[in-house]
């Protein structure tokens, strides 16, 4: 049996790395928080520290799958939410929600915060979200299929 993956994201460099024993798996840009990094509920900060994936939302949803409050809603841009166009900031493909492990970020949960899937991916790469991480649609099927539920992860600057 190999040994767990385990997710580390960069915000420094705005990088995720998916590694088992050493050996890089999978690797994509990201976006975080454009508020910067913080554990305050209601801050659109990303929280730092050591995370388990806690829960996988999506499997065998289409790649477009719109999420509100992590239910499937429709598929961009065909079903965009009343109140909403298609410049706005959706949870797309599928959801990685995070749980935090460490005093700080043991709030993490109560914040929604997630990897997801994003319709922003002009923005990969800088710092841009409320706080969740951001993948391509295409990375974050990847890496759903890579990771499980009890997945560790860690976000560092």
């Amino acid at each position: 049996m190999s040994p767990p993956a385990v997710l580390h994201i960069d915000l420094s460099r705005q990088k995720l790395t998916l590694e088992s024993a050493g050996t890089l798996l999978f690797s994509c840009p990201v976006s975080s928080g454009k508020a910067g990094t913080g554990s305050q509920q209601g801050s659109g900060k990303t929280p730092l520290g050591r995370f388990r994936i806690c829960k996988k939302i999506g499997a065998g949803l289409p790649e477009d799958t719109i999420f509100v409050s992590r239910l499937p809603v429709g598929r961009y841009p065909a079903a965009i939410p009343e109140g909403m166009n298609e410049h706005s900031d959706f949870i797309l493909t599928r959801i990685l929600w995070l749980d935090g492990l460490d005093p700080e970020n043991a709030n993490t949960r109560e914040r929604y915060i997630y990897i997801h899937g994003t319709n922003r991916t002009d923005s990969l790469g800088t710092p841009d979200s409320h706080g969740c991480i951001r993948l391509s649609p295409q990375d974050m099927l990847t890496l759903f299929d890579l990771t499980e539920e009890g997945t560790e992860a860690f976000i560092r600057l």
